[in-house]
């Protein structure tokens, strides 16, 4: 999930790179363990997921909405008014956008990510980097209070400590997180249409609905 709430976008100063996906990775997964209920879905979702943000990059930035070739290492542009929201069946687009240009982002951004340029799947306003963000505060707090002294003084640096570590390590562990737990490129995506329905808290909102398709 994209959320519409404002965030900048931060370098990864681990400097990760995608690993090249293989094209029939997901499918392959799905034919060996076919047994695990709503495996299928599971993949699909993050099939979708990675399709959501591409888009949302795509409305975003003029030069990807033209059809550009950007660098993955290149600033990208990023409307915060935009948003989505991510299911098993397609995702819900929110912000000022029409029929037509979504359509066409939609398009495009599912070529550009199977061509290659996967940093696509990637956004640092998805809903997967305030997770990771609750659970490593979640988690440093906990420490700094077990292995810091009770002393109140103690006390406060540490949660102050852990605060400030967490707000530099989030952006970077949840792009990793996205990465590799939370989106997979759209190879086995086909746009079936757009449409303009209600979310599941009843705001409307365009819903691109997608279908699965097996590589040949």
């Amino acid at each position: 999930m994209t959320t519409a709430s404002a965030s900048s976008q931060t370098g990864n100063f681990w400097n990760f790179d995608f690993t090249a996906p293989a094209p029939h990775q997901d499918a392959d997964l799905l034919k060996q363990l076919s047994f695990i209920p709503g495996l299928q879905e599971i993949l699909m979702l993050r099939q979708v997921h990675a399709l959501e943000h591409a888009t949302v990059w795509v409305l975003s930035d003029a030069a990807n909405f033209l059809g550009y070739s950007r660098s993955p290492t290149a600033p990208q542009l990023d409307n915060e008014q935009l948003g989505g929201l991510s299911t098993d069946q397609g995702f819900y687009l929110y912000g000022q956008v029409n029929a037509a240009q979504l359509q066409r982002a939609v398009r495009i951004a599912l070529q550009r990510l199977t061509n290659g340029e996967w940093h696509l799947a990637v956004h640092p306003r998805c809903g997967t980097n305030l997770s990771v963000g609750i659970l490593l505060t979640a988690g440093l707090v906990l420490s700094t209070y077990l292995i810091l002294p009770r002393s109140p003084i103690e006390q406060i640096f540490g949660l102050g400590l852990a605060a400030t570590a967490a707000t530099h390590l989030t952006p970077d562990l949840g792009s990793l997180a996205q990465r590799y737990l939370t989106t997979s490129i759209p190879f086995n995506l086909a746009i079936e249409d757009i449409t303009v329905k209600p979310d599941i808290w009843g705001r409307s909102a365009y819903f691109v609905r997608v279908l699965w398709q097996d590589l040949q």
